[in-house]
């Protein structure tokens, strides 16, 4: 990516981030609907686009890791600190009035959750997890050496993947 493209890729994802963080702080503030309420579709519509904020910043950086990629450190790592940022935010967007999944129910992909209940039954695990996640990202956006990156990126993806089994619902 030469540098023109990667300034536009790094404005727009930090416009994608401050729309998330907005969201997240957004309904954060905003006082607890009683509980006979439907849950917020918008929650969880902000947390699916934070998660696919993560996922596109991931799908860059291991393009670049691939044997047949070109790892720009400097790249690579905005694509990390952006990654962190998301995760530190991530759990802030499961509040308990979006546990609304239902075993069979017929979900909308953009609006309803595929989160397990068990997040919110053991929410200090989840939160655990995402900070420490974030805190990888965090050390992978200030490795000094590709080989550093690499292997910050190699334990990042390992943790994604464990918390995506134990708390995504796929049916």
């Amino acid at each position: 990516m030469n540098r023109p493209n990667a300034v536009r890729a790094f404005a727009r994802q930090s416009c994608v981030l401050f729309a998330v963080l907005a969201a997240a702080l957004s309904i954060a503030a905003t006082p607890s609907l009683a509980e006979d309420q439907p849950p917020s579709k918008d929650t969880i519509f902000a947390r699916k686009v934070a998660m696919g904020e993560i996922d596109m910043n991931m799908d860059e950086i291991e393009t670049m890791l691939a044997p047949e990629g070109k790892l720009l450190l400097s790249d690579a790592e905005e694509h990390a600190e952006v990654i962190s940022t998301l995760l530190m935010a991530f759990p802030h967007l499961f509040p308990p009035s979006t546990n609304q999944w239902k075993e069979g129910a017929e979900r909308d992909p953009a609006t309803d959750t595929f989160a397990n209940p068990a997040i919110w039954s053991n929410f200090s695990d989840f939160y655990k997890r995402a900070s420490e996640a974030s805190k990888i990202a965090w050390a992978a956006s200030r490795a000094k050496k590709p080989d550093e990156f690499r292997a910050q990126i190699k334990e990042l993806r390992l943790r994604c993947n464990a918390c995506h089994a134990l708390n995504l619902k796929t049916e």
